[in-house]
C-alpha cells in the first residue's frame, strides 16, 4: 500500500480542537479532518458529526466519510449531511428528514420586484429613500466597525433573547467580521452619516447566503431592513448568483419577514447515518435534534413567545 496513502488515512482518523461560532463566542470543539475537510464532532450524550463548512462544502462519497468516522479516535455516534441548494431531489438512501431553508431563486431584479414580493413590500422598499436613508455596499474599513458596534451596543435583546454581540469591544467586533474577506460583500443603510442597518452577505459556488442582517432598533420606522434586502437581491442579479439565502425558515414574525421579501420555503434533504448502537437509538428515540426536535411545532413556538414576554421585562446588564 503507498506510503503516502498509509499517512493520510492515519492523519484522518486523528481528532483536534477546531473554533466554531457557539452563541456568539469563538469555542474550541472536537473536530477530524476528511478527504481536506474538517468536520465539528458535538454533542455530550449523543456525538455527532458534522461538515464544519456544510453551507460551503459537499459531501461527495459519504461511504468513504463513514468508514474513517468508524475507524477514528474518538466515539461519534452520527455522522449528519445535506445537500445544498439547488439540489432538493435526495440522492441516497440513508435515513433522512427535510431541513426547510429560506431562499430567493433569483432571475432578476425586475422579476423580484414584479412577481416575487407584494405591493405593500414594494412600499416598504421605497420608503428608506424617501426617508433620506441611503443603501449602498460598503467597504470593510474602521469606520464601518464602528457602525456595527453602536448596533450591536444598542440593545441587550434583539428577537426575543438575549443578544450575543451585546456589548462586544471594537476589536472583537472587527476581527469577527473580517472572516472570509474575499467573499464577503457590506450593505450598508445610512441615514446622514450614520449607519442605521447593515447585512453582511457571504458570497458561495451556490449561493450568496444573508450570514448577519441589523438595524438600530431607534430607526426601524425608515425601513432599513426592506431596502437593504432589495440592495441583496440587486447584488445577486447583478452576479448572476442563482439564490440569495436567509438560512434557515424561521418561526413567527421573523418567518413573516422572509416571506414579505420574497424568500421561499424550499425543503432540502439532511441525512442521518448512525454508526454506533447509540447513534442508532438516538434516531430511533427522536432525540438527534435534541430537546426541541421532541416538542411539537406549536408547543415550541409557544414556548419561544413565552421566552420573548420574559426577556422583555428582565434587566440583562
Amino acid at each position: 500500500m503507498n506510503v503516502l496513502y498509509i499517512l493520510s488515512l492515519e492523519k484522518s482518523r486523528m481528532t483536534y480542537k477546531d473554533r466554531i461560532n457557539v452563541r456568539g463566542i469563538q469555542t474550541l470543539v472536537d473536530a477530524i479532518q476528511v478527504d481536506n475537510k474538517a468536520l465539528i464532532i458535538s454533542g455530550q450524550l449523543i456525538k455527532m458529526a458534522k461538515l464544519k463548512d456544510e453551507w460551503c462544502e459537499d459531501v461527495h462519497n459519504p461511504e468513504a466519510v463513514i468508514r474513517i468516522l468508524k475507524d477514528s479516535s474518538v466515539r461519534i455516534d452520527l455522522f449528519s449531511f445535506w445537500q445544498r441548494l439547488p439540489e432538493t431531489a435526495p440522492t441516497y438512501d440513508y435515513y433522512r428528514e427535510w431541513e426547510y431553508l429560506a431562499a430567493i431563486p433569483i432571475r432578476d431584479y425586475d422579476h423580484w420586484w414584479k412577481e416575487q414580493i407584494n405591493s405593500k413590500t414594494r412600499n416598504m422598499v421605497r420608503k428608506p429613500g424617501k426617508r433620506g436613508v441611503v443603501i449602498k455596499e460598503a467597504p470593510f474599513n474602521d469606520q464601518l466597525v464602528a457602525g456595527i458596534v453602536k448596533i450591536f451596543n444598542e440593545s441587550p435583546v434583539r428577537r426575543g433573547k438575549p443578544f450575543w454581540h451585546y456589548k462586544k469591544d471594537f476589536n472583537t467586533v472587527k476581527n469577527e467580521m473580517s472572516a472570509d474577506p474575499e467573499c464577503s460583500i457590506f450593505i450598508g443603510a445610512f441615514y446622514e452619516t450614520e449607519l442605521i442597518g447593515f447585512i453582511k452577505l457571504l458570497r458561495t459556488d451556490r449561493y450568496a447566503i444573508i450570514t448577519m442582517i441589523l438595524d438600530l432598533i431607534a430607526y426601524r420606522d425608515k425601513s432599513p431592513m426592506n431596502g437593504m434586502i432589495a440592495k441583496a437581491v440587486e447584488i445577486c442579479a447583478v452576479h448572476h448568483i442563482p439564490y440569495l439565502t436567509y438560512t434557515v425558515w424561521r418561526r413567527g414574525n421573523h418567518g413573516d419577514f422572509q416571506s414579505r421579501n420574497g424568500f421561499e420555503r424550499i425543503p432540502v434533504p439532511r441525512y442521518y447515518v448512525p454508526l454506533t448502537l447509540t447513534g442508532q437509538l438516538a434516531l430511533k428515540l427522536n432525540l438527534h435534534r435534541g430537546l426541541k426536535g421532541l416538542l411539537p411545532e406549536r408547543v415550541v413556538t409557544e414556548l419561544l413567545n413565552l421566552r420573548a414576554k420574559w426577556y422583555s421585562g428582565k434587566d440583562l446588564y
